[in-house]
């Protein structure tokens, strides 16, 4: 049924339906609007009420337990075994694939693309157990990393760290991969803010060529390079056109330079209709978790070491890409381009 242009929910949508719609809500706007509400509020009580206390207690706090995301953060097996992540993953849906095993005897750096709007399938996937990840890599332990900024957020970053994600830093990576043992893979979404800006249906280009900070990472800690390719991220959401070069763009890039993440304009569904609002569109997204690179430690690689395994690994990127994309619906002359 259409109201106003609008194509309305049915209103006998099945309790399930309802349910998966509800925990994609959740991490949309989790992720859209908590952190700043979170800071109004504490601010609200500080200045204008009798419970200062509590936003001046929590930052103190916060204040001792700064550095925690970046010396492996604080996960919550229940936190990320939470019903509402179940639910996002079935809304879409999202699958996990794996094509071979990741022993734990050694660290792995999971290199994710593309970024897309808002990583829903990488956070699921990574910072919960929504798609399984334990059951399919036994004895591997899964960090989400993620912006800095994330963690200055009150309780905001709290959810994060409950849910394994910790500070996308060289600090962050270093720890992990050296005084966690082993059995831990890093995932990181390599494009990054940039990357967000280009995220629309079919486009297949990723921000790679100049991208080489985590094979760098790689070869000081020998951890194994795993490329990662998420078919369908993509397509979650429409975008207003912002070629290089024109208005739009030029303005996305000036505050992605002022506030250190971008601003892409995007529109999907809403809540209660199919037509227009900011919940992702109901696309499914097959995330593939490709073979290791084995990587031999170095401390000090030499910029010739780093471009040979940036090499290696754009070619493995290349060839699961090519391996799995008529699989997950797309076509022969769909390639993969890096910039």
């Amino acid at each position: 049924m259409k109201i106003l242009g609008l194509e309305l929910v049915p209103l006998n949508l099945p309790l399930q339906k309802r349910l998966q719609t509800l925990g994609v809500l959740h991490y949309t706007y989790s992720f859209l609007f908590l952190g700043f509400l979170t800071f109004f509020i504490f601010l609200y009580l500080l200045l204008f009420t009798n419970y200062y206390f509590i936003p001046l207690a929590y930052y103190a706090w916060y204040y001792y337990d700064r550095s925690v995301s970046e010396k492996g953060g604080r996960r919550s097996d229940w936190v990320r075994r939470w019903r509402l992540f179940k639910w996002s993953a079935e809304y879409f849906p999202l699958e996990l694939v794996k094509t071979c095993d990741l022993p734990p005897s050694k660290n792995y750096i999971l290199a994710c693309h593309p970024h897309g709007i808002m990583c829903q399938s990488h956070f699921i996937n990574f910072a919960s157990e929504a798609t399984g990840f334990s059951n399919k890599f036994p004895g591997i332990k899964p960090y989400l990393t993620v912006l800095s900024s994330l963690f200055m957020y009150p309780l905001f970053r709290e959810y994060f760290l409950l849910s394994g994600s910790i500070q996308a830093s060289r600090a962050s990576i270093d720890w992990v991969l050296s005084k966690e043992g082993s059995g831990n893979a890093l995932a990181l979404i390599i494009g990054g803010a940039k990357e967000a800006l280009e995220a629309r249906s079919g486009n297949f280009q990723l921000r790679l060529k100049q991208r080489k900070g985590f094979c760098k990472r790689a070869l000081m800690h020998g951890a194994s390079l795993v490329p990662v390719y998420a078919f369908g991220e993509n397509d979650l959401y429409s975008q207003v056109p912002n070629p290089e070069g024109s208005k739009v763009r030029m303005f996305q890039d000036f505050l992605t330079r002022i506030l250190g993440f971008s601003p892409p304009m995007f529109y999907g569904r809403g809540f209660l209709n199919y037509t227009f609002g900011l919940l992702p569109y109901q696309k499914p997204v097959y995330t593939v978790v490709g073979a290791p690179i084995d990587v031999s430690k170095m401390e000090e690689p030499s910029d010739e070491q780093i471009d040979h395994l940036h090499g290696r690994y754009c070619k493995a990127l290349v060839d699961l890409f090519e391996n799995h994309k008529l699989k997950y619906g797309l076509t022969e002359s769909d390639h993969l381009v890096f910039h």
